[in-house]
């Protein structure tokens, strides 16, 4: 880049959604909510997907429309594959296609391997793994076509670690994190930026058995070296900016934010 580039730059329009249209799964609480929420801020329209969205009413409609944008939702049970079929069909008939899909939904299930049935470990997997994979391969179709487009992906701590009484979780996350780099590997010459937060820990409902059990909660906030348990509002910078054109030059990427984590 010259100096003359340098001094052409405009963060403002580097971060402006404006005119987007975004996609965010697992849109009704926590981390999900907040990316959401932080799009809609940064300027795009959201379409949000939930097991348990309200058909009105809910927060995340709320917060989209306080900051001006337009939200439509879709009550979708993402473990049921004809379910994210019909999903998909469904957006590609919209008139506005999807320029942002964030492929955040997920479940876990804390049970020891030995005791792990198939109808969890399925059900993780497909929630975690399956149904991210499926939108992104409906929606990037588009994406290809039109040259453009921005796909995140929740991952996980356990995209890098093995976790304890996690197995199906983190072979789920392990294999978003393999399905980041290969969409990417196809898609980034074709003008279509794939990649993935990791979030650390996180104050959800996901992690409150952990925080519920003082024992493990000392053991993890002592080694994160931030000294805090994470809150969904860390994850809204990083999610505009793997949607932005700040991030055009950003592919296959998995980006902790962890507090410092996996740096100990």
């Amino acid at each position: 880049m010259t100096s003359v580039e340098r001094d052409k730059l405009d963060l403002q329009s580097m971060f402006d959604l404006r005119g987007k249209v975004a996609l965010v799964t697992g849109c009704r609480r926590g981390i999900g909510l907040v990316m959401a929420e932080a799009l809609a801020l940064a300027g795009a329209d959201v379409v949000g997907v939930s097991a348990q969205l309200e058909p009105s009413g809910s927060e995340v409609a709320r917060r989209v429309e306080a900051a001006g944008r337009e939200f439509a939702g879709f009550q979708v049970d993402l473990s049921d594959r004809a379910a994210v079929a019909r999903l998909a069909t469904e957006l590609g008939e919209r008139e506005r296609p999807i320029d942002i899909l964030v492929n955040n939904a997920g479940t876990i299930s804390r049970v020891a391997a030995v005791d792990h049935d198939d109808e969890t470990w399925d059900r993780v997997v497909e929630v975690n793994l399956t149904a991210p994979f499926l939108l992104a391969r409906a929606l990037g179709r588009g994406m290809l076509q039109r040259g453009a487009g921005k796909v995140i992906f929740t991952a996980s701590l356990l995209s890098f670690q093995g976790g304890i009484l996690v197995p199906s979780y983190a072979a789920a996350k392990s294999g978003v994190a393999g399905l980041v780099k290969a969409l990417a590997n196809e898609w980034a010459p074709h003008g279509v930026n794939v990649n993935a937060i990791a979030p650390g820990y996180i104050a959800t409902d996901n992690t409150e058995a952990l925080r519920n059990d003082a024992n493990r909660s000392r053991a993890i906030l002592e080694r994160i070296p931030a000294g805090r348990w994470g809150a969904a509002s860390d994850l809204a910078g990083a999610t505009v900016f793997l949607a932005s054109k700040a991030s055009d030059y950003v592919c296959g990427a998995i980006i902790p934010v962890d507090g410092g984590w996996l740096a100990r």
